[in-house]
């Protein structure tokens, strides 16, 4: 898939999201302090954005009491940004993205194993805009 011209649709949003693995996720603490951590996310098809994390961090605890935040992240010269509501998994949901998490990052399941308090988070953005810095002007979209 080539990013070399504008990307507007969701199917090259989550192609760019799953070339990137990485990005950083932003919360806030109770006192309205930012806090910005690196994870490591699969993402589904619909656009939902999967990690794993331990109880006791910090995201966890912030997304716990305030659910919203913001996620970027790039591959070269294109950038997503997206802003959405995080949820803790359980159940059918925890399965089902789970699983979809094992496939992108197979060393979670070692990591399952051996770590204690580990869960995985969804977010499901409500806001989604994709930056293509390699053309000239640059293109800004939102992704439907």
């Amino acid at each position: 898939m080539g990013y070399g011209r504008g990307v507007t649709t969701r199917s090259e949003a989550v192609g760019l999201l799953r070339s990137a693995t990485y990005g950083v996720l932003a919360t806030t603490f109770s006192d309205g302090r930012p806090h910005a951590a690196v994870v490591g996310v699969a993402v589904t098809d619909e656009l939902e954005l999967v990690f794993d994390t331990v109880r006791s961090s910090r995201k966890a605890q912030n997304l716990e009491r305030d659910p919203r935040c913001a996620f970027s992240a790039w591959a070269g010269a294109i950038t997503v940004q997206l802003e959405g509501r995080a949820d803790v998994l359980a159940g059918v949901e925890l399965e089902r993205l789970r699983r979809i998490y094992l496939d992108a990052f197979p060393d979670g399941r070692e990591r399952a194993l051996v770590v204690p308090g580990l869960i995985w988070v969804r977010v499901r953005p409500d806001w989604t805009r994709l930056s293509d810095y390699a053309t000239d002007p640059p293109r800004v979209e939102l992704v439907p």
